[in-house]
Formats: C-alpha cells, structure tokens, sequence
C-alpha cells in the first residue's frame, strides 16, 4: 500500500524537484560529461527498442538514474515507510545546496556511453518519468528501488572504426563520441557542415557523447549526421568524415599531432529478441 502511494506520487511530480536544484541546473551552461554519457545511452536504448518493436513506441526512460548507479555496486534498498521518508528528508533534502554537491562530486566518477549501456542490461531502467530529472542535485532515496524497471537482455557492442559503425547503422543509430573545436561548433548550425578544426583562434573543447543516425554522401565525401546536446541544446549537425591533425593531449599545440577522424569510440546497445 504505502508502495503504491510512493509511485502515484512519483507519477504525479515527475519533472518537477526543489526549487534550489532547479535554480542550480539553471545555472549552468552544460552537462557534464557523465550526463551527456548517459544521455546518448538512453536515446540509443528508446530508438533501439522501437526499431526491434520491443516498445510499441517510441518510449524515454530515465537518464539520471544511470548517473545515479551506472559504475556502481548494488545498494540494499528500504521499504518506503513514514520514518524512512523522515530520515531522508533530513539527510539529504534539508542540507545546503553546496553541502549535496559537494557530496555528489565525491562518489560520482566520470561515465561513458557503455558504462550506462552495461548498467541498463544489468538493471533495467525506469521510464523517465518516474525518476529525478537530469542534473538533480538530490541523491535517489534508498526506497528508489520499488520504482518498477523496464528490464533489458542483451549486450554492448563496439565498432573499432567509422566503417564498422556504419554497418551498424545499418541496424539501428550508434553511439560516437566528437571531437569538439570552438568556435566551429557553435557556427556550424542545422545547416552546415562541422569539420573540425579551421585556424588560429581554434579552442580544442573536449571529447562530446553523441548519436550517429545517418551517413551519406556529399559532393563524393562521407558525411555523417550525429545527434548532439551541446551547450543544453539538443540539434543534429553534419560532421565531416575526413582526418584532421590532432595534439595528442588534446589542447597542447607543442605536442605531437596524429592523424583522427572527428568521431572516435563507437558502440551500440544488442538487444536479445527472445
């Protein structure tokens, strides 16, 4: 009974959280590289599961709660009783903002696409509505684990280059990660084509999770349309498949360059149909 009242609350909220948590996501200009991870794991999930008809459609699930277990062990759970609700609210929701970042950054490590994959096929996930939205500063009470998880059989696979990404596509979208230079990315738009790095004044800005959906020609060059969150906005942008010279620590112009296409480490999410 007071299980069931818990996920009628938790249907019945699903968006909302503290006003201090949403004045802090609001604060920031972009997700941090464990968010963006677990981001592009639950969209290639959804799009998988629709395309191999294990959901009837299209279906969101929870992107926090990969970045709440993804890499973790397995906790002891409690029943939702009035006094475990009590302690929680003491614990967690009554401390400082500050105080529960603090704590957050402390057991969080940095995820990767098939980090969350792997946590999916081990777990299940929650639809997205019935978890903490993306960025909630609040740590998932430990009653958290009553909310029902669509389960998940199957495995992560990986492609070692573009080529064997793209017979992938074949199947289903794939996951990538882009090399990142501003300012080229924030011009690029919908329309342009990203190719990396262009010049002086070019910053190096990282590794960024994105989703491959499709790969074709342009003027006889390979292009491919990734799906990209970048900056909170979410926009599919063309990147070129050509090579560019890359410093092999990334931002430091002094060091060595090797050749890398713009997309590195590819995989994908197998599902098991039976």
């Amino acid at each position: 009974m007071m299980t069931d009242l818990f996920l009628q609350s938790a249907r019945r909220t699903a968006g909302l959280c503290h006003p201090d948590c949403e004045r802090a996501n609001n604060a920031r200009e972009d997700y941090d590289e464990s968010e963006h991870a677990a981001m592009v794991a639950v969209n290639l999930i959804s799009s998988a599961r629709v395309i191999l008809k294990l959901d009837s459609a299209f279906t969101e699930y929870s992107a926090q709660y990969l970045v709440d277990n993804a890499g973790k062990e397995d906790v002891q759970g409690e029943s939702f009783t009035i006094e475990n609700v009590i302690r929680y609210m003491e614990e967690h929701v009554q401390t400082k903002m500050e105080d529960r970042q603090s704590e957050i950054d402390q057991e969080r490590r940095q995820l990767t696409v098939k980090d969350c994959l792997e946590c999916a096929f081990k777990n299940g996930l929650p639809t997205r509505g019935l978890w903490g939205h993306l960025g909630c500063t609040f740590k998932a009470p430990p009653f958290a684990c009553h909310i029902p998880r669509v389960p998940m059989k199957g495995e992560v696979i990986e492609a070692e280059n573009l080529d064997a990404a793209v017979k992938l596509l074949m199947k289903q979208p794939v996951g990538a990660r882009l090399h990142l230079f501003s300012p080229e990315i924030d011009r690029v738009g919908e329309e342009g084509l990203y190719e990396g790095p262009s010049g002086d004044g070019t910053r190096y800005v990282g590794l960024r999770d994105v989703m491959i959906v499709a790969v074709e020609r342009i003027d006889g060059s390979p292009v491919v349309t990734v799906k990209l969150c970048y900056k909170k906005k979410t926009s599919f942008v063309k990147v070129s498949a050509r090579l560019v010279l890359l410093p092999l620590n990334g931002d430091d112009e002094s060091q060595v360059k090797e050749p890398t296409g713009l997309l590195v480490d590819f995989c994908a999410p197998r599902f098991s149909i039976n």
